[in-house]
């Protein structure tokens, strides 16, 4: 009874649909190999058919009854002689059946098990299989995705033609812009036959197209060929030292590329170190470009050395590197004896006050003409300004002197304000970002009542407040020759707008004005408007972006526009404000007011 129970509550339970179908089969095999062959052939009436011959029976090996007798008639048959040849095609033919069945039988059960066996988890060694497997080709189940020699050959079909497209372009204009493009050291390859025996491509520019040293030997042969290429653009590209290095070796062969344009290129020390070798040889070359790399004062030193060897070279940007007072110490002795250098860029590379001094004592005795100074962002106080102030006393050729981005204060501004008293050449003074206030730039504003040279004066980011403004306004009211003021992010306020507005009623020059950033709101807005109603012929750009201007004060400037005619503004920028779809409508109805009475045409930029 527990035995019956417990079979019972065995197959009560609900099994699996792979389970019953593997004990389905194990019945159907097992059955069919509980059944033998029992001969009982007699072995001197082998074909008989009668009541004494002996015949096949058909005996169930699991059933107890009548067993003796199944062995009796077992050994009966073992008795008989050898079975004769008729004998063995007739157990052939009744047992081939039982065989056949029995073998299709084993089969299925066997696919059956692997089919509904569980997956074993996968071993490393099937994962490193399956991995090598797949390496030569790499399934996707999106659709169209394993078609991957088709599409391999249509993109590379379309990159082929994108070539043969830039190629027809460097050999049909005078300047080609390829920046961008993404070519890579193979496209460059392609391109770079292009280049050879060119009569037309002047400038071009292969910038930031994921260009690496190997990529440089794509121009051996070409430059040394071509004689019309002026500029060559590679910033951008990762060429490192070792591409520096290949392609200085080409251009010591090149006499007619006047621009290189290395910026951003990954360079070090010895990169610098082998465009200095180049510059010795090469006498064509008249700018070159290293800002933003890497190149410190082994690479300044080396460059200086060049200098004192090379007089052809012009202008020389290392903007954004790592100089310091040393190699900034090494360059101002080189050009002391350098008579070709008209612009130095050093914007960026940490000189301090003690680097600036030596820079300043080469500069004096440099026996060439410098037009442009660079030596923003170059962590300068008064002390360093008390320097550049003796320079500028003395030279006479400097046009555009930049100080941006330091931190000269009010003293430092005074002692720069007393050298411009005494200089006559500097057309360009950018003096932003170095914390001056009202009393600095009040000092600079009384230069500009005796100073017509001066045409561009930037103070942008310097805390300069109303006061500033106002003793701004008062000497540009009437006095100087400043075109471009620039006054962004000096906190001026309504207060300070209504001073600069009051000016521009009687100023005659300025015609480009930058006042962002500076508070102005709806008050400023509507003083500036009250200016522009006046005739005023040289104010042409007015830039109001991030002055908290809302549409009371773009109503004011529209009413504005529209109201002189002879206006001269054709750029109005009053982006990033608070206007709202009434306020820009306004202003645009203006624009187009102005056009239709004028056919005058006014950017406006919200």
């Amino acid at each position: 009874m527990s035995l019956s129970t417990s079979t019972l509550s065995l197959y009560s339970h609900p099994q699996p649909p792979q389970l019953r179908l593997r004990r389905r089969l194990q019945s159907l095999a097992g059955t069919a190999i509980q059944f033998v062959i029992l001969p009982t052939l007699n072995r001197r009436r082998p074909f008989g058919l009668g009541a004494g011959s002996r015949r096949f029976v058909v005996k169930a090996e699991g059933t107890s009854a009548r067993a003796s007798g199944s062995r009796r008639v077992y050994r009966e048959s073992q008795a008989d002689a050898t079975l004769s040849v008729a004998s063995v095609k007739q157990i052939a033919t009744n047992v081939a059946p039982f065989g056949v069945f029995l073998a299709l039988t084993i089969v299925i059960w066997k696919l059956v098990e692997k089919l509904v066996a569980p997956t074993p988890k996968q071993s490393k060694s099937t994962t490193a299989e399956s991995q090598s497997a797949s390496q030569g080709l790499k399934w996707s189940f999106a659709a169209g995705t394993n078609l991957l020699s088709q599409l391999g050959a249509k993109i590379d079909s379309q990159s082929k033609q994108k070539l043969n497209e830039f190629a027809r372009e460097l050999r049909s204009f005078s300047y080609t812009d390829m920046s961008g493009r993404n070519f890579g050291d193979e496209g460059l390859f392609f391109l770079a036959e292009s280049l050879a025996f060119n009569q037309n491509a002047e400038e071009v520019s292969f910038a930031a197209n994921g260009i690496t040293a190997a990529g440089m030997k794509a121009f051996d042969g070409v430059l040394q060929s071509n004689i019309t290429l002026k500029t060559l653009d590679l910033s951008g590209n990762p060429v490192g030292d070792e591409g520096a290095k290949c392609l200085c070796d080409i251009l010591m062969g090149n006499s007619t590329i006047e621009k290189l344009q290395l910026n951003s290129a990954d360079l070090g020390d010895e990169g610098a170190k082998a465009i200095a070798e180049m510059l010795k040889k090469n006498s064509s070359l008249r700018v070159l470009e290293l800002n933003n790399n890497m190149i410190e004062y082994s690479g300044f030193t080396s460059l200086a050395g060049a200098l004192l060897e090379n007089n052809s070279i012009r202008n020389i940007h290392l903007n954004g590197n790592y100089g310091g007072a040393l190699g900034v110490n090494a360059l101002a002795k080189a050009l002391e004896g350098n008579k070709s250098i008209r612009e130095l860029h050093l914007h960026g590379n940490s000189i301090g006050d003690e680097g600036i001094r030596s820079l300043m004592t080469g500069l004096t005795s440099h026996k060439g003409k410098l037009t442009l100074l660079d030596i923003g962002n170059n962590s300068l106080t008064a002390k360093g300004a008390f320097y550049v102030a003796g320079y500028i006393k003395k030279i006479k050729s400097l046009l555009w002197l930049n100080i941006y981005m330091n931190d000269i204060g009010d003293e430092g501004a005074e002692k720069l304000a007393d050298a411009l008293k005494e200089n006559r050449s500097i057309t360009t003074l950018d003096m932003g970002g170095n914390n001056i206030h009202a009393v600095g730039v009040g000092a600079v504003a009384k230069v500009l009542k005796d100073n017509s040279v001066i045409t561009t004066l930037e103070l942008s980011y310097n805390p300069i407040g109303p006061d500033g403004a106002k003793a701004l306004a008062e000497v540009i009211k009437f006095h100087g020759n400043v075109k471009t003021l620039k006054l962004g992010w000096c906190q001026i306020g309504a207060k300070g707008a209504e001073f600069i507005a009051d000016a521009l009623k009687y100023n005659t020059t300025i015609s480009v004005l930058d006042l962002r950033a500076n508070g102005l709101r709806d008050e400023g807005a509507l003083c500036l408007a009250r200016s522009l109603k006046v005739v005023n012929e040289a104010l042409t750009s007015l830039d109001l972006g991030f002055n908290e201007i809302r549409d009371d004060g773009a109503f004011a400037i529209a009413q504005a526009l529209k109201s002189n005619e002879d206006v001269a503004v054709t750029s109005l920028n009053i982006g990033s404000n608070f206007l709202t779809k009434f306020g820009q409508s306004a202003l645009s109805d203006a624009r187009d007011h102005v056009f239709e009475m004028t056919e005058k045409e006014i950017a406006i930029f919200f």
